[in-house]
């Protein structure tokens, strides 16, 4: 079995309130935290993007797995927001951290599980020998329209994972499980500026459906029970899905906790679910078991089943998210809008 040799997680330090945005816009500042259940969100600095927060990431990760970057056989960034549309963000990444030519890189785009896919890709490169290391990020500086109830989630941040053999690694992948449908509940068209999102097919068809149809996939496959596991995480568009979602399961609140991000950096897109894997990460003792869950418009989810072993140690040697996390610096609306390229005209 491959599993996760490394791990980095990187933030940006800037934040906006849910309550700035909703005074702009004429809004109860109470009913959008309540219907929402964030309350503050990462916004990227002026010289930050998908790029910039992936390398940042990873450098934290090869930290932590402790190899030479020329080690790496392959490297893939998931995005929904890469700078590029032409011209692949893993190569930057790759050069940037100081990998060797001799790699495969590429960028992926699967709404919000991207970063998930680039896992299960590196898995299979890893289990069938092709590489003996592969990174898969996940990263996003997320879109909102200003006015639109996405403005309120849509958050950056980076999560980044060295995927290695199973005799390396501190917490080994068990298995993996994906669900897949095509179904319309949120898009972005090709030179459009903000995504668009298709109201009822949002919850039960969209999020739900694959996020319950990939949890009992995996569960039935390695024929497991949810009080198998200490942690859950699941993607968080909003506080109120991944609680939704694990009460319809039978998953305890309180094996949320550790992995549930959104109320104070809001929805990182590509980076959510394996944001919210590397905080349990930093807290999560040898031997207890993770199932993670993520999910993509479009639509589909991604299920890992994680066992934590003894190396779990070497997360010592990386910068824990919590660190970024805590360092924070609020911006008024009109900064944030600058920052975010939402003034047009300029």
């Amino acid at each position: 079995m491959a599993g996760i040799v490394g791990y980095g997680a990187y933030v940006p330090k800037y934040r906006i309130k849910s309550e700035t945005i909703a005074q702009v816009w004429g809004e109860d500042p109470d009913r959008i935290q309540k219907g929402l259940g964030i309350m503050e969100k990462a916004v990227p600095a002026i010289d930050e993007d998908s790029a910039t927060m992936a390398v940042e990431s990873a450098r934290i990760a090869m930290a932590r797995a402790g190899i030479s970057p020329n080690d790496l056989g392959a490297v893939y960034v998931g995005s929904e927001s890469h700078p590029y549309a032409v011209k692949p963000t893993a190569s930057i990444v790759a050069q940037a951290i100081g990998a060797t030519p001799n790699l495969t890189a590429a960028d992926l785009e699967f709404a919000c599980k991207a970063g998930t896919a680039g896992m299960q890709m590196c898995m299979g490169l890893v289990d069938s020998k092709m590489v003996k290391y592969g990174l898969a990020i996940g990263a996003d500086t997320a879109q909102g329209r200003p006015g639109d109830a996405l403005e309120y989630s849509a958050a950056a941040g980076s999560a980044a994972y060295v995927i290695g053999p199973e005799d390396e690694s501190l917490a080994v992948i068990e298995d993996t499980f994906s669900f897949t449908t095509d179904t319309p509940d949120f898009w972005r068209r090709s030179k459009a500026d903000f995504p668009s999102h298709g109201g009822r097919f949002t919850g039960q068809p969209g999020y739900f459906k694959h996020v319950k149809g990939a949890f009992t996939g995996l569960m039935e496959k390695m024929g497991e029970k949810i009080e198998n596991y200490d942690y859950f995480v699941f993607h968080q568009p909003n506080a109120k899905f991944p609680l939704a979602v694990a009460k319809q399961l039978g998953v305890p609140k309180e094996k949320l906790k550790d992995g549930l991000l959104v109320p104070i950096v809001g929805n990182t897109y590509s980076g959510a679910s394996p944001l919210g894997l590397a905080n349990v990460l930093d807290v999560a003792k040898e031997g207890e078991r993770i199932f993670v869950t993520s999910f993509g418009s479009g639509a589909g989810s991604d299920a890992f089943s994680i066992k934590v072993t003894g190396k779990i140690a070497n997360r010592e040697k990386g910068t824990p998210l919590s660190a970024f996390i805590e360092n924070k610096q609020y911006v008024p609306y009109a900064i944030y809008a600058k920052l975010r390229g939402k003034y047009k005209g300029m």
